[in-house]
């Protein structure tokens, strides 16, 4: 399995980002996706997953209400598209599978995910 994150970069806070995240190596239509993050000297923290129809879609509380989860099966991509960026959201961001099969409702522990991306730097000026 390869994820393959973009979109990642410098933007003022109250900006506007979209980061992709392109999938291959296993069928990628049967897998929960998810976006974590991590800013330095933090621990790796979840953002936002979504399963494998999209039926479920779970936010963390903190960028909820501005950050958007979604998903093109048939482009095997995972989005993040995010609104109102704050200095607080700076961070590595990486894409992740699960690691279960079609799995009804998402899961928000990093252990849950099997497969990473090597990240994509998001840094957001005050």
């Amino acid at each position: 399995v390869q994820l393959v994150e973009s979109g990642g970069g410098l933007v003022q806070a109250g900006g506007s980002l979209r980061l992709s995240c392109a999938a291959s190596g296993r069928t990628f239509s049967t897998y929960a996706m998810g976006w974590f993050r991590q800013a330095p000297g933090k621990e790796r923290e979840f953002v936002a997953a979504i399963s494998w129809s999209g039926n479920s879609i779970s936010y963390a509380d903190s960028v909820k209400g501005r950050f958007i989860i979604s998903r093109d099966n048939d482009k095997n991509v995972v989005y993040l598209q995010m609104y109102n960026l704050k200095p607080e959201d700076t961070a590595v961001y990486y894409c992740a599978q699960d690691t279960r099969l079609f799995r009804a409702v998402v899961v928000t522990p990093a252990e849950m995910y099997g497969y990473w991306g090597q990240g994509t730097q998001v840094t957001v000026s005050s």
